[in-house]
């Protein structure tokens, strides 16, 4: 199986740094933000816009970033606003400069089985935060490193436990250090595809999620919503219902 290599980054959002010069519209040309968002490409162009988890789409018309567009690449944006797309009809379409624009490490959920079992790992980490937000699980999370060799970060569906959940589609953060040495502490962040966890006839599927923390297991209880809008689909609220300590 391929090892994906973890992307370490330090989580920047909902920065606002303000300089001034204005435009006509009293927005400083100077204000700086930083989203996650989605990477949405235009085929016929070769072009590609930012989607934001609230629908907002962020066209890049300035700035001198040069940045490989992959379809469906989650990556942290730092952009100025300049103004509302001109041939838009809506007030969901800016047009942007790109300051900077990172990757994150973005993956598809995978099955559990007698196959990789051994190759996935179940090394503890922490969970800072976890949410559903454009489509995605997005997880910050701290982690030991040694900086010797990466860590194997995935979310995994166990076909192999025999506690399946009645209602809920049961899926584990999985960590394999590949017994590195854990000398620091580190902040890592992921995006997971579940688009492929959409059922016919279904507007939402329950997600019963765990990840094994220093301390224990620690569950969450979140509904993925696929039917509403992009911005209703977004969801912080989530429950841990198996905790123990997770100070280290």
């Amino acid at each position: 199986m391929k090892k994906s290599v973890l992307i370490i980054s330090t989580l920047l959002i909902g920065i606002l740094l303000v300089i001034p010069s204005c435009d006509d519209n009293g927005r400083s040309l100077g204000d700086i933000y930083i989203s996650i968002a989605t990477v949405v490409s235009e085929k016929e162009n070769d072009a590609y816009f930012l989607l934001l988890d609230d629908g907002t789409r962020l066209w890049p018309t300035e700035g001198n970033v040069k940045y490989p567009a992959n379809e469906n690449q989650r990556v942290f944006l730092n952009y100025t606003l300049l103004g509302h797309t001109s041939w838009s009809s809506t007030n969901k379409d800016y047009d942007i400069k790109v300051n900077d624009i990172w990757n994150i490490l973005t993956k598809q959920a995978i099955e559990l089985n007698a196959i990789n079992e051994d190759s996935i790992g179940n090394d503890p980490v922490r969970i800072k935060d976890i949410w559903i937000g454009g489509d995605y699980l997005n997880v910050s999370f701290l982690f030991n490193y040694g900086g010797v060799k990466p860590h194997l970060i995935n979310l995994v569906e166990n076909t192999l436990s025999s506690g399946a959940s009645a209602d809920a589609i049961d899926l584990e953060f999985r960590h394999n250090a590949f017994e590195s040495t854990q000398t620091k502490l580190y902040e890592g962040f992921v995006c997971f595809d579940l688009k492929p966890f959409r059922k016919d006839n279904a507007s939402s599927v329950n997600l019963s999620i765990k990840a094994r923390g220093w301390n224990g297991e620690i569950t969450y209880e979140m509904v993925y919503r696929y039917d509403q809008s992009v911005a209703e689909k977004t969801n912080r609220t989530v429950t841990p219902v198996i905790s123990s300590s997770e100070y280290y």
